[in-house]
């Protein structure tokens, strides 16, 4: 029996020496190895014969949301006078700072400075809402506000390019160009990036680019901040033509176009040019239906606040931004510009701000709940930095990218929770600190894409949304 064990039928509790172990699974490292290596290498789908480049592509993993929309507050809204309540400001208001301010900072401010507007709490989430928000505080328990966001510029124009781009250096393609290059579109009639009204100041057209990407990923603005968004829409020149002599027009001008892209190899710009006359010829089918919201019910006109003229310009801008959505639109933004920069008269301005896009917020989270579009849509919220917790001017407050408050909703996040934290009076983060670059790693974790694997070879080296940092705030995932 002794010399049965010995010739290999050890004892279930026996343990295996170092070389028998070695030897048994040597070749499963090796496989291990070849695996990691295959799916790190392996694309987000398998390209068909006739794929475009804004084909719809697997992402990486399951997606929690296949949609975004950004709601994008120019200027940078308080943390303090909105959703990150701070008692001990309101206490100590008038008091010097306690601690150090930052050694660089935009502009001069003085003592603490309490927040005009009354906080209550809202939901089963007892969250802290400000007074200038009274809708979205009723839609507090689908919310996850991000209490921790910080960034690396104190200027307007780095700090926009920041936060759409993850660089305030250089030009860099913007995140609604890399979500869009990751995925594709699930419509092929529609830009599969779209733009409403869109700031033409602070890096403009930059935040919308895609840079180095192929120019076909680029965002495609419907109007600007200057244009009401009534006015946001699609112009075709030609429309009164027969549809037939457009599409003949139309392959003649693709057929000099191709025999002079023959002579410019590798030339992106000049394929999207091309491409654009397509997608513009589709569109005109599409389009004009999507955007014209005159079909709406008039409940759904008022739930966005279309009836009213103080919030209507941007509730016209979310119903917009539902529909394309809904049409199968990747990646949409609007922008409610230039308007919450308050270095005076923070609280007159900052109360007419809310008013304007409070209730056309809460509408769009109630229409996209309602109609089963929510679950698998983020909704994100935010401005390119907070303000400081110190007063400028006896009555504003100025530029502080050490600490602000985004919200996102639906789309995988966790709802009616708050992650991360300030100090005692706001003006740095301390708890779960989330930099621009988590935040992008973050939101295309949401869509299915790893942001390491997200590259793009350009001038020797791969590029990537996050650059080399940023890691997914895996506490906020539902």
């Amino acid at each position: 029996m002794n010399q049965n064990h010995s010739a290999g039928c050890s004892h279930p509790l026996s343990m295996p020496t170092r070389r028998s172990l070695l030897q048994q699974s040597a070749c499963g490292f090796g496989a291990l190895a070849l695996t990691d290596l295959l799916g790190a290498a392996a694309p987000t789908a398998i390209p068909r014969p006739g794929d475009g480049p804004l084909t719809p592509r697997l992402p990486h993993f399951a997606p929690r949301a296949k949609r975004v929309v950004f709601l994008f507050m120019h200027g940078g809204p308080s943390q303090v006078d909105t959703f990150d309540y701070k008692p001990l400001l309101q206490r100590d208001a008038g008091k010097p700072l306690p601690f150090a301010k930052p050694r660089v900072q935009f502009a001069q401010t003085g003592n603490l400075m309490g927040s005009p507007f009354r906080f209550a709490q809202h939901g089963q989430s007892g969250a802290w809402v400000s007074e200038i928000f009274p809708h979205i505080a009723r839609c507090v328990d689908q919310l996850c506000f991000l209490k921790s966001l910080w960034g690396s510029n104190d200027a307007h124009g780095g700090a926009l390019l920041k936060l759409h781009t993850g660089s305030d250096t250089f030009v860099r393609p913007s995140v609604g160009s890399w979500s869009l290059y990751g995925l594709g579109t699930e419509n092929q009639n529609l830009p599969g990036f779209v733009t409403i009204c869109p700031t033409l100041g602070h890096g403009g057209v930059n935040n919308w680019s895609s840079a180095f990407l192929p120019a076909v990923y680029q965002g495609t603005p419907l109007g600007n901040a200057s244009v009401p968004s009534d006015q946001a829409a699609v112009r075709h020149l030609h429309s009164d033509l027969p549809r037939q002599l457009q599409r003949d027009q139309l392959d003649l001008l693709h057929e000099l176009n191709t025999e002079h892209a023959a002579s410019r190899a590798g030339d992106s710009v000049l394929q999207a040019r091309i491409e654009s006359f397509e997608l513009a010829f589709r569109m005109q089918l599409e389009a004009p239906g999507v955007l014209d919201i005159a079909n709406e019910t008039e409940r759904t006109k008022h739930l966005y606040g279309i009836d009213e003229p103080g919030t209507a310009n941007f509730g016209r801008q979310c119903l917009m931004a539902r529909r394309l959505l809904e049409a199968g639109v990747r990646f949409v933004q609007c922008t409610h510009s230039y308007k919450w920069d308050q270095h005076s008269n923070l609280e007159v301005d900052h109360r007419k701000n809310a008013g304007e896009v409070d209730l056309p917020i809460a509408g769009l989270l109630t229409d996209l709940q309602q109609r089963g579009l929510l679950e698998d849509t983020l909704v994100w919220w935010g401005g390119e930095f907070g303000r400081t917790p110190t007063s400028e001017g006896g009555n504003g407050r100025d530029h502080n990218p050490h600490a602000f408050t985004h919200f996102l909703a639906g789309g995988g996040v966790r709802s009616g929770f708050s992650y991360g934290a300030t100090d005692d009076y706001g003006y740095y983060t301390v708890e779960d600190r989330m930099h621009i670059h988590d935040l992008h790693a973050t939101i295309l974790h949401l869509l299915g894409l790893d942001h390491e694997r997200l590259t793009y070879r350009h001038a020797g080296r791969d590029f990537r949304l996050t650059d080399v940092e940023g890691k997914v705030a895996r506490g906020i995932l539902a």
